[in-house]
């Protein structure tokens, strides 16, 4: 099949160029960016023009139908080949890109830049179906020959095949690179469908052309040459659909036999310039082709052979001079003779047999006698075709007339579809390539190299220039810097102490890793490192202190940040990505093969430092359905995350078993599907997801230079649009974003106070919302499954505020919560103290055992002769002795300032601190009387300030009785009013009436109490009475006269309201006639009652009474809580 290259003409302005012939094949037509049409009758003659627009991007003939897409964005019909207007098809919001007519000619399907495909009738262009699905521009557009699938490429990666009338996707391949622009695509993948049989869909991936099967839409076969090394940019059946012409990026035009998949012609671009549209002349007998610099050749003299359906039978020497002129050149003789010899190739005999009988009847399968097949169906993955040869071989074993060896031979060949296996399970999913996050793809001209928290790196690869340009988000830490690419380095990552890139092997020079070392304190900022031969850097990063890479050869390798090569280990799969931040590195690699869209990834995660571990080993990572990894790295506290390509943001939630959470999904804020974001960053605190809005396209362009846009995170939790549910996902949202606190804080790393303090109390806040909201929706299981999460000062408020809203069983419950979160925290801190007691004593033991081991060693260099058993006898004794000390302090308090008074643990209050200080002296030579045994008594007797704490020696000597409940004295209320959070440090605020008040008999009170340690706890223990007290005393059998039938209780209440509505001189008579007969008062017990001057102090208690059996009723709420339940007036 020699063909004759002739010259080419120029036909249009530089640009993308389009080529057509016309039914009849009279007419070439071609239009360009010069928005013109131009008609050729020979390639000889000038051609004639219409004008149809200030650009042209396609174009296509069919039934005297000239249709063109515009730069004003229509599709427009003309006459052909008059060239008069006939009105606009359709419009789109951008220019289309490419148009094609069906077989008949009655419909036109355009393909546009904003995703849309429409199919539209010709005669009525209100007829349209919109193809929806694609979430990048449309690269191609193809019929089927039978009109009832359409095919498309598109620059999001993938190739579709539509259900023309359903206007549904039938299925989806990932083939194509992405990218976020016709303009800046590798390939405009012209996809074409074999004409007339509609069996094989052509699709061109990189240097190859897929063949995918109608109906089953299996790939079948792949064509492939030595010659392209570029990818292929179109396709075109000849009008037979027995070849498939295929030109690429490089200006190569490749011919295969479709049977065969053999490449019969080879031809290339006299200038090398790409290739940019193929058409077939209707005789199959010229192909003309386009170039991007506008201009237009022709391949004539194509003698192709013609299938016997096509063309009358021919004589043997005819067919075999044929042959022998279309493959001279061919290399592949023996393809169909491989494995055989030359005396038992099948091909050969038949071509023998062939030879001595030249009148037999069957023709149709002639074999030439240089042994190529005509018909080379074997070769093809296609169970209806056989190789003739064969055919030809099994014709002597049937014995009568051509109709019986014609029916012989027919069941020979549909032998194979019968035993040909179907598989008809899960497809494998082509696995994700290597990729460096915060980078655009690698085969733009300009493109982002490395974006992060830390600066850019941006790569410039055009005839003008091959450079790197870096520069810093903060000028403090480097300058810009500009570095000529001569290596040719594809990857980088930057840190805010080196940059470190790698290129990819040559021929000639092997993958190398340079790292510019810019915070390096001596004069030698740069070090290189070659990678061993045939080993190639797939992703690389750096780290705090130290570089990683990772290669082709399934390696990991380790370098310190000057250079120094360190641990090297295996994968178990190809790398797709890392990240490094600190001393912790993260790897994502394929752990296996991923079926139906799907990709398996498993993640890696490494801490180093002094003690390295392996966080997460080999888990599988978790994304989105049928989508792959976009993004890794981490927040800028430390915690690892990544994006897929539906958008969705993960972060590791350590407090959960190492479990990845989605926080944000990228897609709710976009406002079309073909909007993304590019993320550059991640912050914890504040809530902070940096990214790069692109719309139209995945990626940012880098000039000009792009704006950051901050996204909000979002649990996506149920119901988020009811205050329950917002409170919820606000709730776990605080408390996943603040993990990284205790991270830290295990790390060695200094923590930010105020920010944990902070978003501490945001969560009890949050907590004590919802806590009142299943109040009121009578939700009382729910709020103590919210009291579970809560603090022991939030409990304390929570027990208020069911007490004040008439709950007393929901009240009492949250103080069986409260008492055993009271229990909790003494038992942790006593482990606190434990442990730093063993700590100090440890490191005691340590250096004393260092002192013996020495006296030992000397004094066996001077006594050899000293036993041995003498030695250990000593060593024990020094044991006991360690062990003896490290006990005592857990008998006696060290801290006491009482000599021989047996120290008591406080109990933790519910102060500010929420712990009482174990390590305060108490003044004039007093001792705390607080007890360490368990409290039995009821929370409510520790509801109010931890500023000075009641004494708890008799609740704790009367664990049988009824509750005593003591508020301590208030602090005047402030011109602000307190919010209910403000109460968490335990003060209770209290109107300015109210006045101080005891309930009981004070002489009852001392009696119960246990004996005193020493003198300086009986001081602090005694109080003198109250003015209430006093009048109680003198009052209470006019109370009780007038009401008999009254409890203690009742009876307490009733007094408090007779006393609160005498006049203020009166109480304030009764306040100094109490103070009188008190003789002399602890000097800090006159300066709390003079700093409290003019607010008056509420003491409520209960006398326990064993005897009395109405006494029985202790646990009663309604007694306990009726401090709180009374209207306070």
């Amino acid at each position: 099949m020699p063909c004759e290259r002739k010259p080419m003409r120029y036909g249009h302005s530089e640009g993308h160029t389009e080529v057509c012939f016309d039914d009849t094949g009279k007419f070439m037509v071609t239009c360009g960016n010069d928005g013109d049409v131009r008609i050729w009758e020979n390639l000889d003659d000038d051609p004639r023009f219409i004008n149809v627009g200030e650009k042209t991007y396609s174009l296509a003939v069919k039934n005297k139908k000239l249709v063109t897409a515009t730069s004003n964005n229509t599709v427009q019909v003309h006459t052909f080949p008059d060239g008069d207007p006939d009105g606009i098809l359709t419009r789109f919001t951008t220019n289309a890109t490419h148009v094609t007519f069906n077989t008949s000619g009655y419909r036109v399907a355009a393909g546009s830049s904003d995703f849309l495909i429409k199919v539209v009738d010709v005669s009525d262009s209100s007829q349209q179906k919109t193809l929806r699905g694609h979430e990048a521009p449309v690269l191609s557009v193809t019929f089927d020959p039978k009109d009832e699938f359409l095919a498309s490429a598109s620059c999001d990666g993938s190739v579709i095949v539509w259900n023309i009338e359903e206007q549904s996707q039938v299925i989806s391949w990932p083939l194509l690179q992405k990218t976020n622009d016709v303009s800046n695509a590798k390939s405009i993948c012209r996809l074409a469908w074999q004409p007339r049989t509609a069996k094989f869909l052509a699709v061109p991936v990189d240097t190859r052309v897929h063949l995918y099967k109608r109906g089953s839409w299996d790939h079948v076969s792949t064509l492939s040459d030595d010659l392209p090394t570029q990818p292929i940019n179109v396709t075109a059946w000849s009008p037979c659909g027995q070849f498939l012409a295929a030109a690429s990026v490089a200006g190569f035009i490749t011919v295969w036999d479709i049977e065969s998949k053999l490449c019969v012609e080879r031809q290339k671009h006299e200038k090398g310039f790409t290739v940019c549209s193929l058409a077939w002349h209707p005789s199959g007998s010229q192909i003309a082709y386009t170039d991007t610099e506008g201009h237009l050749g022709l391949l004539e003299s194509f003698s192709p052979s013609i299938s016997k359906t096509t063309m009358p039978k021919v004589t043997a020497e005819k067919e075999e001079k044929g042959y022998e002129a279309l493959f001279d050149d061919d290399d592949d003789d023996h393809v169909m003779d491989e494995g055989w010899s030359d005396a038992n190739s099948p091909s050969k005999k038949a071509a023998i047999g062939i030879n001595k009988d030249e009148d037999d009847d069957d023709d149709d399968f002639i074999i030439p006698a240089t042994g190529r097949v005509k018909n080379r169906g074997a070769v093809l993955d296609d169970e209806n075709s056989l190789d003739s040869g064969s055919l030809k071989l099994g014709q002597a074993k049937f014995d009568g007339d051509d109709d019986d060896a014609d029916s012989a031979m027919m069941n020979a060949a549909t032998m194979p579809a019968t035993l040909k296996p179907i598989y008809d399970g899960p497809q494998p999913t082509p696995p994700q390539k290597a990729f460096q996050p915060g980078s655009t793809p690698i085969h733009l001209t300009h493109r982002f190299m490395m974006w992060n928290s830390v600066g850019t790196v941006r790569g410039y690869n055009d005839e003008q220039d091959n450079a790197i340009d870096v520069e810093f988000h903060d000028t403090a830490v480097h300058h810009a810097m500009h570095l000529t690419n001569t290596l040719g380095h594809t990857m980088t990552d930057i840190s805010q102490e080196a940059v470190l890139l790698a290129c990819p092997s040559t021929d000639e020079l092997a993958s190398k890793l340079h790292c510019l070392h810019f915070s390096s304190w001596d004069t030698n900022k740069e070090w290189m490192v070659d990678l061993p031969k045939g080993e190639d850097a797939r992703a690389l990063c750096l780290g705090q202190g130290w570089a990683a890479v990772a290669t082709s050869t399934l390696m990991v390798r380790l370098f310190s940040i000057g250079g120094v090569q360190r641990e090297i280990f295996s994968l178990p799969g190809a790398v797709v990505c890392m990240a490094g931040h600190g001393e912790q590195l993260l790897i994502v690699y394929h752990r296996g093969t991923g079926f139906d869209g799907e990709q398996a990834l498993g993640v890696q995660l490494l801490q180093f430092g002094r003690k390295r571990k392996q966080i997460i080993n080999g888990e599988p990572l978790p994304i989105s359905p049928k989508s792959y990894l976009c993004w890794l790295g981490f927040t800028a506290e430390g915690t690892p995350c990544y994006v897929d390509s539906e958008g969705v943001v993960r972060m590791l939630n350590r407090s959960l078993g190492f479990t990845w959470t989605p926080v944000c999904n990228t897609r709710d804020t976009c406002k079309s599907k073909s909007d993304h974001y590019w993320v550059v960053g991640v912050h914890e605190n504040p809530q902070q997801l940096r990214c790069i809005p692109c719309k139209g396209s995945r990626y940012p362009p880098t000039l000009p230079r792009p704006a950051v846009a901050i996204l909000p995170f979002k649990l996506p939790l149920c119901q988020t649009t009811t205050e329950k549910g917002q409170m919820e996902e606000q709730f776990w949202r605080s408390v996943l974003f603040h993990n990284h606190y205790n991270f830290l804080s295990s790390s060695g790393y200094e923590v930010d106070d105020v920010g944990q303090n902070r978003s501490q109390k945001e969560q009890q806040e949050l907590l004590m919302k919802m806590f009142a909201l299943s109040c009121k929706l009578e939700r009382e299981f729910r709020c103590i499954e919210l009291a579970e999460l809560m603090t022991q000062n939030v409990v304390t408020l929570a027990i208020r505020y069911a007490s004040r809203s008439r709950r007393m069983v929901l009240a009492q419950r949250l103080s069986e919560i409260a008492l055993e979160k009271a229990s909790q925290n003494q038992d942790d801190e006593q482990e606190e103290e434990e442990e730093t007691e063993n700590s100090e004593i440890r490191r005691t033991s340590l250096g004393s055992n260092q002192a013996v081991v020495k006296e030992n060693s000397h004094h066996r260099q001077v006594q050899e002769s000293k036993p041995d058993q003498e030695l250990e006898e000593q060593e024990e004794e020094q044991e006991l002795e360690y062990e003896d000390e490290a006990e005592a302090p857990k008998r006696v308090n060290p801290f006491a300032k009482v000599p021989g008074s047996p120290s008591k643990q406080a109990p933790p209050l519910s102060g500010k601190g929420g712990r009482s200080n174990p390590f305060k002296v108490l003044g004039s030579g007093k001792s705390s009387t607080l007890s360490c045994q368990p409290r039995v008594a009821n929370i409510l007797d520790n509801m109010t300030s931890g500023r000075k704490s009641a004494p708890l020696g008799a609740s704790a000597g009367k664990s049988n009785k009824s509750t005593i409940l003591k508020p301590l004295p208030p602090r005047a209320k402030t011109k602000a009013q307190s919010t209910l959070l403000q109460m968490t440090g335990g003060k209770t605020v209290v109107k300015k009436t109210q006045e101080n008040i005891e309930v009981g008999d004070g002489q009852q009170k001392q009696e119960n109490l246990p004996t005193a340690p020493s003198p300086a706890d009986n001081s602090e223990t005694k109080r003198p009475k109250t003015g209430f007290q006093l009048w109680l005393e003198e009052n209470r059998k006019n109370i009780i006269a007038d009401n008999p039938d009254l409890e203690e209780t009742d009876i307490i209440k009733e007094a408090m309201g007779l006393f609160r509505n005498l006049t203020a001189e009166e109480r304030l008579a009764w306040t100094e006639r109490a103070k009188g007969p008190a003789g002399i008062v602890d000097p800090k017990k006159r300066k709390r009652t003079e700093a409290n001057e003019g607010v008056e102090n509420e003491i409520v208690e209960t006398v326990a009474d064993e005897n009395n059996a109405k006494k029985k009723k202790a646990l009663d709420p309604s007694s306990k809580l009726s401090a709180f339940a009374f209207n306070k007036n």
